[in-house]
């Protein structure tokens, strides 16, 4: 994804998100405040982890008043302590409260799913494997999402059905098995000249070695494999194609994982099972 395509993607979703929060006025601040005051604020910690959408956090000001002043203290990425403070801002009193809640909304959840995976990197920092998240994100905020998991040290990952093929169980039962799958995806990238890398799901050991016969793959992920058999798979890949492991990754098993020798390792709950870390903006009086 381009800077330009993201650029316009985050200011799209700001406009929407705006639209369903304010609708036709935030008429609380409408009715308290005058429409010239400017007021500053800053953005506090009440938690302790990686920081997360403090550039987001700028252009919701900026978009709510163009003339806005935003001084960061810790930036994207940075561990946070209870007390700490991120930033402040200093705006249009009005659109400071407009914009409040998107700004905290976003941020506690990026931040939160930035803290998950600095734990996951950290886990693994001594080790050749990549933690990759997935598909599994939240509809239509899968680019900040996925913005967050990098900020917190791991790597994005298909940002979609159309940036690589990955051929997984329902894939292969449908169409028949292993090797008629691989077989109509080679037609299909010659007929539309594509040219997208393969990965390939197996569940066992079988699967393995009728994929291992066949080969055209770029990719082998391990499905839900245990970490003795994950071993036993990755020695018998034997460095043919890059392996992946994925299915039921946590904080508790990823290092043992890792430990098997393989490329990659796919989690999910990098971004759906983040919870949030606690934000709030205040008023400076």
């Amino acid at each position: 994804m381009s800077k330009t395509t993201h650029s316009e993607e985050v200011l799209r979703f700001i406009t929407l998100a705006l639209q369903e929060d304010v609708g036709d006025g935030d008429h609380t601040s409408l009715a308290c405040i005058p429409a010239g005051n400017r007021n500053k604020a800053k953005l506090l910690a009440k938690d302790t982890g990686i920081i997360s959408g403090v550039n987001f956090a700028r252009q919701v000001f900026t978009h709510v008043d163009p003339e806005s002043q935003f001084q960061v203290f810790i930036k994207d990425g940075d561990h946070i302590n209870h007390g700490d403070i991120v930033f402040e801002v200093e705006c249009n009193a009005q659109a400071l409260l407009k914009a409040e809640r998107l700004v905290l909304n976003v941020m506690q959840r990026m931040s939160a799913i930035s803290t998950l995976s600095r734990r996951f990197a950290d886990e693994v920092s001594d080790l050749k494997v990549k933690i990759l998240d997935t598909r599994k994100t939240t509809p239509l905020l899968r680019f900040l999402e996925k913005e967050a998991v990098a900020i917190g040290g791991c790597t994005n990952y298909r940002f979609g059905l159309y940036d690589r093929i990955m051929i997984k169980d329902n894939h292969i039962d449908a169409c028949g098995g292993i090797t008629q799958a691989i077989d109509r995806v080679h037609a299909y990238l010659q007929q539309h000249h594509l040219d997208l890398k393969i990965t390939i799901e197996v569940r066992n050991l079988i699967e393995l070695y009728e994929v291992l016969r066949k080969g055209n793959v770029d990719r082998i992920m391990l499905d839900n494999f245990e970490a003795p058999i994950l071993r036993e798979a990755v020695e018998i890949i034997s460095e043919r194609f890059e392996t992946e492991a994925s299915g039921g990754i946590t904080l508790s098993n990823v290092r043992r994982i890792a430990e098997t020798g393989v490329d990659f390792i796919s989690v999910g709950g990098l971004t759906h099972s983040y919870g949030t870390l606690d934000l709030s903006l205040k008023v400076i009086r």
